[in-house]
């Protein structure tokens, strides 16, 4: 556990490399440091199981912020499918997403 003056912790990729079962028993971890009022700024990639987990969502394109805000606004989100899926083939990616 962090030590009691611990205010955010910064995971990067923290679910890489893990199998769901692994990332399952991590999910409650994450949940508890939550409640107990820890910040986690998370770098991660597995969107599907970061969003199970966060509450606020900052989408970085080239290094540059290209939206903030829930998992389900973020998904939304025009600029997010065109950086991520392409501005021709959006409908058709999203659909099978």
């Amino acid at each position: 556990m962090p030590c009691p003056e611990t205010e955010i912790i910064l995971c990067d990729e923290v679910f890489s490399g893990l199998s769901m079962s692994e990332i399952a028993s991590m999910v409650p971890l994450i949940e508890r440091l939550q409640m107990d009022g820890i910040t986690l700024i998370m770098i991660e990639h597995r969107l599907r199981e970061l969003f199970r987990v966060a509450n606020r969502v900052m989408v970085l394109n080239f290094g540059e912020k290209l939206v903030e805000g829930t998992p389900d606004e973020v998904m939304a989100n025009p600029k997010v499918k065109e950086a991520y899926f392409g501005s021709e083939e959006v409908e058709e990616v999203m659909t099978y997403a």
